[in-house]
Parts: C-alpha cells; structure tokens; sequence
C-alpha cells in the first residue's frame, strides 16, 4: 500500500498489545487498499487511464483528510524545513502513485503489489545513503529472503509461464520496473518524511502530499488531451471503488486507528497482495501459478517479519 509516508498517525507509546478490534481494522484497511488496486484494474480495462485514476483519488482524499483537520481544528504550523520537505515528499509520492497504478495496468494486481513491497529493502538503501544509516542486521538478512520469493513470485525464469524467458519478460518486464520505481520513490519518501518531516501531523502531512499529487495527476491529464473516463458502465464502478475505496482507507487510518493505540503494528497491513490475489481472481480472473502464490506469501511475510520488529 502507499499510505505510510503521507503519516500513519501516531498513537500511545509503542509496544501497545494489539486489541482485536484495531486488529480487524488493520485488516479492513489492508482489504480496502488491495480492492482499491483491483478497482483500479477494472478501471483501466475499460478505458481509464492511470493519469485520470490519480486525479479522482488524490482529490477526493485530500478533500476528505482536509476536512478532518477542519472539523478537528488541527493546527498549521510549517517550518521552514517543513516548507522544503512537504514538496519534495509530495513530488514522490506522485511518482510513486503513478508508477504503482501503471504497474496495476500491467501486471497481475497482486504480482504488481508483490513487487512494490520490496520498498523496505529501498528504504534501507536510502537511510544508508542519504543519512549514513547502517541497516539494521534483520533487515540484511531479511534481503535476500524478500528477494528469493519475489523471483519466485514473478517467475523470472518463465518456469510457470510457458513462454520462452525472454518472451515472459517482454510481457511483464514494463510493468515490473514500474512497481520498483513505485517501491524506491516509496522507500526514499518514507526516509525523508521520518527526518524532515515526522514532527508534524500526520493529517497535514497527507493533505500536503495528495493535494500536490493530485495536481501533478491533473497536469498528466492536460498533457494527454484531458480526462480519459470509462468507456463502460463497469468501468464506470471501477472508477468509483477506486477513489471511494482509496479515502475510505485513509479516513480510517486517520480517525480510527489512533484511538485504538496502534503503533508498530500497521505491518499486518502488508498482507494486502494476498486479498489483491483473491480478489483479482474472483473479479477480473487472474490468477497465478502455486509457485508464484508460495513466492508471494514468502514476500508478505518478509515484510511483515520487519514491519512488526521491536523498535
């Protein structure tokens, strides 16, 4: 999912238990998002293009988590380092928007969800990089297990496919550098929002971020002759689901989760490609070989295995 640097709000002091009820919201929230991705699929396939799913999504929930901070009088307060951050950050996360729903557009939903979730291993690279931050010794050895399953998981060596190696490739190899170009903006957004930007509330934050994000969709709309709508009434709905599922999400995660004390926790979210995977199958009929489902599985629960580390 892509939510995490736009703020997941902060809660009680880390290392709270995790109650059953925030439990079934983190749940929620990770169906949500991986509908949200199976939406934008149908979309896609009747006529939408990325640019224009960008735009409905991002105004729509700007809109929504703007209100929240009205009706909650949330202050604005920016410094000067937060003045320099929000854009960038913004600018990232607009890229990563664009480059995961063309991954979607591409691939399987879930195959294209699996290859974003290596933003961990880009975070990590982008600490150590840009901060000097040595990676945590998990996360070294979390690696090459990420990336042992996600070779899997995209049949890299066309074992499931049927096809020769290099004819798999050229059906999936554009879509694959999109969801790991999603995955390293994401990471890199992720690094810098924690350093320059993880003071500030994250309701600000993620108003900022999407309102920049929908702008930079609309300016992609306006260079591509305008708005591309659903050619079909089913694409129609897919349109709708996408931009209603997406700010649903995130009003959750805002209003919701911060009372239920959930901090650390928000890695069970990651088991969104595996609802994208039934879900794809049951609605657009996807589906992928067992050795790629065993390879996605080794993903999720690499990134999980992180995501719930003790700090």
């Amino acid at each position: 999912m892509n939510p995490a640097p736009a703020g997941a709000a902060a809660g009680p002091a880390a290392g709270a238990q995790l109650s059953i009820a925030a439990f079934a919201t983190l749940l929620l929230i990770a169906l949500m998002m991986g509908a949200n991705h199976v939406a934008a699929r149908l979309a896609f396939n009747h006529g939408v293009d990325v640019a224009t799913a960008v735009t409905f999504r991002s105004a729509v929930t700007a809109l929504v988590v703007g209100l929240i901070l009205i009706v909650n009088r949330v202050p604005v307060r920016l410094t000067g380092r937060h003045k320099r951050a929000l854009p960038a950050i913004g600018l990232l996360i607009g890229i990563q928007s664009l480059c995961l729903y063309s991954a979607v557009a591409r691939l399987p939903v879930a195959l294209a969800l699996l290859a974003f979730n290596t933003y961990p291993l880009w975070t990590a690279l982008w600490a150590r990089v840009v901060y000097q931050h040595k990676p945590e010794r998990r996360v070294v050895l979390a690696m090459p297990v990420m990336l042992i399953g996600l070779a899997l998981a995209l049949d890299v060596f066309a074992a499931a496919s049927g096809l020769s190696a290099a004819e798999h490739w050229r059906e999936i190899g554009i879509g694959v550098a999109f969801a790991l170009v999603a995955a390293a903006t994401f990471g890199l957004a992720l690094v810098w929002t924690q350093h320059e930007a993880g003071d500030l509330d994250g309701r600000l934050r993620t108003a900022s971020t999407m309102g920049i994000v929908g702008v930079m969709a609309l300016a992609g709309v306006a260079t591509q002759g305008g708005f591309h709508f659903p050619t079909a009434p089913i694409g129609w709905v897919g349109l709708a689901a996408l931009t209603f599922l997406y700010g649903t999400a995130f009003t959750i995660m805002f209003t919701v989760l911060p009372k239920l004390g959930v901090v650390g926790n928000t890695a069970i979210m990651n088991i969104e490609p595996i609802f994208a995977l039934a879900l794809a199958w049951a609605i657009l009929g996807q589906t992928i070989a067992a050795i790629q489902v065993a390879g996605g599985l080794l993903v999720v629960a690499t990134v999980m295995f992180l995501g719930l580390r003790k700090r």
